[in-house]
């Protein structure tokens, strides 16, 4: 495939209206540039002891060749077929360790020369470091000795990582499961030189079924037999010495797991049929438990292809899913099944039981837990305590239950029953150690289990540390987080007894770093990183929550940003940015829950406005867009009304402060963001202009729901056309940028969705330009595309917005 250097654009803007513009790659602004041109700074991964910090290092930015590679799209993947690794994948080219309690970093010795490294995982024992690297023919896989920081190849470029991680640690710690390409693989079918033997022919039974518009299927025999090829692997058994020997002959390995206690693996292949209309991940599949010697054990499920699914977010398959080993104990299995025929409208006292099936699996499983809602996952402890959760989306209930997995006579209890979208009700997560298997388990000190959460308030955030005795099942209050120039996160509590905490803090100006935090001597605060500020350029700029009402009452917010050096007496009047994405309720208090901190660090990145608060532009960033459908009342049903009153309630509030001329106000937003500014120009005089990237315009091309519609079209074909920016295209009179990756590879917003509009509109004498952004998906990567995207974002309103 040959790159492409130059980028094609159409002109709907210009004196002529109809003209293709052939230009090249353009960069925006220097004080733009500016912040878009920093370095990085690492990821941080540490071990369960704290002993050691590993530091990962990755470029800024892609560029146009790392995009530009050989790709195949098969079943809902995208691989290149060179080197047998996803097409996506976004690489690490340094690694350096260090000891927590010093400063100094060690760079990794050893490592392969221009590293493309992934996959990387932690030993059971922490003291090793497995990755793989990405040569230009194929993948390796290498490990690191943490005592020597020492990096050494295992074996050539032969892995084989198209379904993702591809290798797995033994508890022995010295041999790993590797997926690697068979030895005798045929080659790729090259679709052009292998005529069909006839057509495509796809049947229907009759039975309802309800798929949303999936990308990358397979769509002929070729595809089929290319994706049988790229997922094929011989499992291997890799020594740290080198040495290797076959563990499986050739399958299409979908998932290894190791029981907690090394002494079975539970291994899941995916089997034929294939499908040309739903993705792998509901392909039929088989999955079997081997000894740890390879020894088959038991075949513990099959499912079929999964085609025809009940309509609903809440709907399921039949049969056992979720099946996975228990945490807590040496090798036992748990599933879920569904009570309801994993159908939403069915009525039932309980839609999923959960069993659990101890090995060896001579034994029936037994039955340990229903669920009332949807099962929405466990977290174990020990043999006499588990947490679990339930959903239910049209609600947004959710409940967490605490049972005793030895005894399903016990009833369980439900300790919160909440709506999952009311943050200010969040009782935070259940933090987890690792325990004698090297699995996180929850941590029981006392009988008291322990919650960090995020602490949101109608008063600010103030993240907290509850202790949850599990006698008498009442909360208690460790830890509250002061904080009001600062945003604290609470990771993991380190030592109970002690009340140490790991904690990230970070300010607007102040990079996020870590800490220990001695919650018994709250002032203690022992500083682990201190990774610098790269955006010093907009240090001084104004940042706050401002917080206000839509006509109805609805609570809104948003974060706004000012010039640096902006005079709050005099109010110039600017013009007005507002980057926004719509969030569907089901009420409207929670809708009206502010989860913003102005005390979050500052990091300008593409996806918002952010950069041009430098050129003279008042920001308001992530405004609240709640779409509100209370009882029976579905969201959608008002979608536009709504989309109108959120935009008018943002637009009064910044002008009330007095800072900006409404007259030159602009609104963008990506994806769903992008169909909501479509919207807003077509259906409201408030905006100069906007910027929608990689959207969805046309809804009758995503019948069987979008975003959170469950409906249909057939069902409710009024909604669908109404919210289509498509069929509004005569009414849509104000200038608006269109931007979407070539590629894209996101359910519903094929790139086809711009194209069209775009033709609509210029058809209609619309104001409008299209660019194309040659390689990218659904997010955009390569710093060439990006640079031109600001380029472009900052000539357009400079032109319809500013002058």
């Amino acid at each position: 495939m040959k790159s492409k250097f130059s980028l094609i654009l159409f002109l709907g803007l210009s004196l002529h209206a109809f003209a293709q513009e052939n230009i090249t790659y353009q960069k925006p602004s220097k004080s733009i540039l500016d912040l878009v041109d920093y370095e990085r700074a690492p990821s941080v991964s540490m071990d369960t002891k704290k002993e050691y910090m590993l530091l990962t290092y990755r470029n800024t930015y892609k560029t146009l060749d790392d995009l530009n590679q050989d790709e195949m799209r098969l079943g809902g993947l995208r691989i290149n077929p060179t080197t047998n690794i996803s097409s996506t994948v976004t690489y690490i080219n340094n690694i350096k360790l260090r000891k927590i309690k010093d400063k100094n970093e060690i760079q990794v010795s050893g490592l392969p020369t221009s590293p493309r490294i992934s996959n990387i995982s932690w030993s059971p024992s922490e003291k090793k470091i497995a990755f793989s690297h990405t040569t230009n023919s194929g993948v390796e896989l290498w490990v690191i000795d943490i005592a020597s920081a020492k990096a050494t190849q295992l074996t050539a470029d032969n892995v084989n990582a198209n379904l993702g991680n591809p290798f797995s640690w033994y508890s022995d710690n010295e041999n790993i499961l590797v997926k690697m390409l068979p030895k005798n693989r045929a080659a790729l079918l090259d679709e052009k030189k292998n005529l069909p033997l006839g057509p495509i022919v796809s049947n229907a039974s009759g039975t309802i079924s309800q798929n949303r518009t999936y990308q990358d299927l397979l769509k002929n025999k070729t595809d089929e037999a290319n994706f049988q090829n790229i997922l094929t692997a011989e499992l291997y058994k890799v020594n740290l010495n080198g040495s290797k020997t076959l563990f499986k002959s050739a399958d299409m390995y979908a998932g290894e797991n190791f029981s907690p206690d090394g002494n079975y693996l539970m291994i899941s292949t995916i089997q034929k049929p294939f499908s040309y209309i739903v993705p792998l991940n509901r392909f039929p599949s088989k999955t079997v438990i081997y000894d740890k010697e390879g020894k088959e054990v038991k075949v513990v499920n099959e499912v079929a292809l999964n085609e025809i699914m009940p309509k609903g977010f809440m709907a399921t398959r039949t049969g056992k899913r979720n099946m996975n080993w228990r945490n807590d104990e040496a090798a036992t299995l748990y599933y879920v099944e569904a009570l309801d025929e994993g159908n939403p409208e069915n009525k039932v006292d309980f839609r999923d039981e959960v069993f659990q099936w101890k090995a060896p699996f001579d034994k029936n499983a037994t039955q340990i837990l229903k669920t009332e809602q949807r099962f929405g996952g466990i977290i174990w402890g020990n043999e006499t305590t588990a947490i679990a959760f339930d959903q239910w989306y049209d609600t947004r209930n959710t409940k967490t239950y605490l049972f005793n997995p030895s005894d399903a006579t016990q009833e369980p209890k439900i300790i919160t029953d909440r709506n999952s979208q009311d943050i200010y009700s969040d009782p935070g997560n259940f933090e987890t150690i690792k325990n004698a298997y090297g699995k996180q388990v929850l941590a029981i000190e006392n009988n008291n289990l322990y919650l960090l959460g995020d602490g949101f308030t109608k008063n600010g955030q103030f993240p907290f540390i509850d202790e949850f005795n599990l006698k008498n099942q009442k909360t208690s209050r460790l830890y509250t987080s002061t904080y009001k120039d600062k945003k604290e996160d609470l990771l993991s509590i380190e030592d109970f007894k002690k009340g140490e905490v790991l904690v990230q803090i970070q300010s607007k100006n102040e990079y996020p770093n870590y800490y220990f935090r001695n919650i018994k001597k709250k002032d203690q605060l022992t500083p682990i990183t201190s990774f610098k500020n790269p955006f010093e350029s907009i240090k001084n700029v104004s940042k706050e929550v401002i917080q206000y009402k839509r006509k109805d009452g609805v609570a809104l917010s948003g974060t706004l940003y000012l010039p640096a050096g902006y005079d709050k007496v005099k109010k110039e009047k600017l013009p007005l940015l507002i980057w926004a994405y719509p969030a569907e309720y089901k009420d409207k208090n929670s809708a009206g829950q502010n989860n913003q901190n102005p005390n979050e660090f500052t990091f300008p990145y593409y996806g918002s406005f952010v950069y041009w608060v430098t050129k003279g532009y008042v920001v308001l960033d992530d405004a609240s867009f709640p779409i509100i459908g209370e009882g029976t009342t579905e969201p959608n049903d008002n979608f536009i009304t709504q989309l109108v009153d959120n935009a008018e309630a943002a637009i009064n509030a910044v002008d009330a402060l007095g800072y900006i001329n409404r007259k030159k106000v602009a609104i963008g937003g990506h994806s769903y963001g992008a169909f909501m500014t479509a919207n807003l120009l077509t259906h409201s005089n408030l905006f100069a202009c906007g910027i929608a990237r990689s959207g969805a315009y046309n809804r009758t091309l995503t019948p069987f729901g979008f975003q959170s519609e469950q409906r249909n079209y057939w069902e409710v074909p009024e909604v669908y056309n109404t919210m289509s920016p498509f069929m509004n295209a005569d009414k849509m009179k104000t200038p608006l940028l269109l931007v979407h990756g070539e590629a894209d590879n996101n359910p519903g917003t094929f790139t086809l969705q711009t194209e069209r509009y775009f033709q609509a509109l210029k058809g209609l004498g619309a104001p409008v330009r299209m660019v194309i952004l040659p390689k990218e998906a659904h997010g955009y990567a390569a710093k060439e595309n990006i640079l031109h995207l600001l380029w472009e974002q900052d000539q357009f309103l400079e032109k319809y917005l500013k002058n």
